[in-house]
C-alpha cells in the first residue's frame, strides 16, 4: 500500500520514521485509527504480532480493518 499525500493525492516517499511529499506539502506521520470513533488506536506487538486496541469502547481492531491517516509532522 502507497503512502498517499493527504493534500495533492501523490504518492508519498518515506524518509525514516515519517513520509515525505515530493510536491512541497512537507513531511507526514502515519497513524492508525479506529473504523468506528475515528481516534487513534493503541498498537499491541507480541511474538511479531501487531494487534490494535481502541481505549474507547470498541476493543481489538483487526490490522484489516484499521483506517491509515497521515497527520502533518
Amino acid at each position: 500500500m502507497d503512502a498517499v499525500c493527504p493534500v495533492c493525492k501523490q504518492t508519498m516517499s518515506k524518509s525514516g520514521d515519517h513520509y515525505h511529499c515530493a510536491q512541497g506539502h512537507g513531511d507526514f506521520q502515519q497513524e492508525v485509527v479506529c473504523p468506528q470513533c475515528h481516534r487513534p488506536l493503541e498498537v499491541l506487538k507480541a511474538c511479531g504480532a501487531v494487534d490494535y486496541f481502541c481505549l474507547h469502547g470498541h476493543g481489538l481492531i483487526s490490522k484489516m480493518r484499521v483506517e491509515v491517516c497521515y497527520i502533518p509532522c
